[in-house]
């Protein structure tokens, strides 16, 4: 099979290598179902309960389980083969989507049962992802790592796009049942794309080490490199002030706007067609600015584009700047997470990955939840604007103390 032909982008080098585009389309399609039962059950969460702390508390089910569980998905995902843990992974995936999919189906649904299937259907994939990171980076040679990356993230994205785009469609003639159908019947998608699959042959982790020995160690390893330190801070800052917008976006739709699900869908789309146009540009930006310096700017624009789209008057002109937001979050969490596993050998590459997986996703569990429940008491727009503004200080202090951090030494 020849790898898809496209223009000599830097950004789209990964695709050059066959069994890369494979598992890319698999997961593009499960993404695709993913974002629909996304959507739908944040519309659902929303409309029941009315309440943003809710909202933000399913998504943060979600998430949770990456504070304890990814540490453990690293290990293991460098102990054993990565494509078939991925696969096992998968298929828990699917069974979990099933069940909310008859619960649905026979009218059996409420908001507690989509609390417990999210908190599992999280510890699933904070158990998977770290495996699934390091097998794309098996399928690139080393020069290809940032593009592999980059398009991993992408393909998410177009998944926010053409995902939320179908549920609007969905749940306007079917209801919440038929989105969770089609998301249970997407990942099947991922399963054919790694059976058509060989990742490279690599050397087993030597289990004499001891499974919490090796996760002590990518600990250590993290811990004293200063560049990878630094980064999991900003991550850290990041999920707790600014990716919030993602989990929130029902609330913004339907208390801000007085709208639901159509608004929603628009405002996750706009966040997904952004990230995929930076996507296809991030590599030339890479490639002039360097990477590291590229992260500093991101990170000082965020926080003040998060504020902006926040205080937008309408749904118009949040949807442009959900745009940018969504291109600039996509290139500095991309950008981060590759810096990351570029400075250690392959052999620790899920470790570190498990480890960004866990600050972001505990973060970003905290975040949400916390943020939804000040907006409940205090105000949606008057909390998120403050913890932007508040994030933008802490990188503007930042570049005062450390002003090396953002000349683009790449260490």
């Amino acid at each position: 099979m020849r790898a898809l032909r496209l223009p000599r982008l830097s950004s789209l080098r990964a695709f050059d290598h066959p069994g890369y585009f494979a598992v890319w389309m698999g997961a593009l399609i499960s993404t695709i179902g993913t974002w629909m039962e996304t959507v739908a059950m944040g519309v659902y969460v929303t409309e029941v309960t009315g309440r943003a702390e809710w909202t933000g508390g399913i998504v943060a089910l979600t998430y949770l389980p990456s504070v304890v569980l990814s540490p453990l998905g690293g290990a293991l995902a460098d102990r054993f083969d990565r494509r078939a843990y991925v696969a096992l992974g998968t298929v828990a995936q699917l069974l979990l989507a099933g069940v909310l999919t008859v619960l649905a189906f026979t009218h059996q649904l409420s908001v507690p049962v989509v609390g417990v299937v999210s908190f599992l259907h999280g510890c699933a994939s904070t158990l998977i992802n770290p495996a699934f990171s390091a097998m794309l980076a098996e399928l690139v040679p080393p020069r290809d790592l940032h593009s592999a990356m980059s398009l991993n993230s992408a393909q998410y994205n177009l998944g926010r796009i053409a995902g939320p785009a179908l549920a609007a469609v969905v749940l306007g003639m079917g209801g919440a049942s038929w989105a969770l159908l089609v998301n249970t019947l997407s990942f099947v998608a991922v399963l054919v794309a790694l059976s058509r699959v060989q990742a490279p042959a690599r050397a087993a982790a030597k289990a004499s080490s001891g499974l919490w020995k090796e996760i002590a160690h990518g600990f250590e390893v993290a811990r004293k490199d200063s560049e990878i330190s630094l980064m999991m801070w900003s991550t850290l800052l990041v999920a707790l002030l600014v990716a919030p917008f993602i989990g929130l976006v029902p609330v913004f739709a339907i208390r801000e706007f007085g709208q639901g699900a159509a608004a929603t869908s628009l405002l996750v789309t706009c966040q997904g067609a952004g990230a995929v146009t930076a996507a296809l540009v991030v590599g030339t930006l890479v490639d002039s600015l360097g990477q590291r310096k590229l992260l500093g700017y991101l990170a000082l624009a965020i926080g003040g584009v998060s504020a902006l789209y926040w205080l937008s008057p309408t749904l118009p002109v949040a949807a442009v700047l959900m745009f940018v937001l969504g291109a600039n979050y996509m290139m500095l969490m991309s950008g981060t997470h590759t810096y990351c596993q570029s400075r250690v050998p392959r052999e620790l590459q899920a470790r570190t990955s498990s480890i960004y997986s866990m600050v972001l996703g505990g973060g970003y569990a905290a975040g949400v939840w916390g943020l939804g429940a000040l907006a409940d008491r205090v105000g949606l727009r008057f909390v998120t604007v403050s913890a932007s503004v508040l994030f933008l200080a802490l990188v503007l202090t930042l570049r005062l103390l450390r002003p090396r951090s953002f000349e683009g030494a790449e260490g």
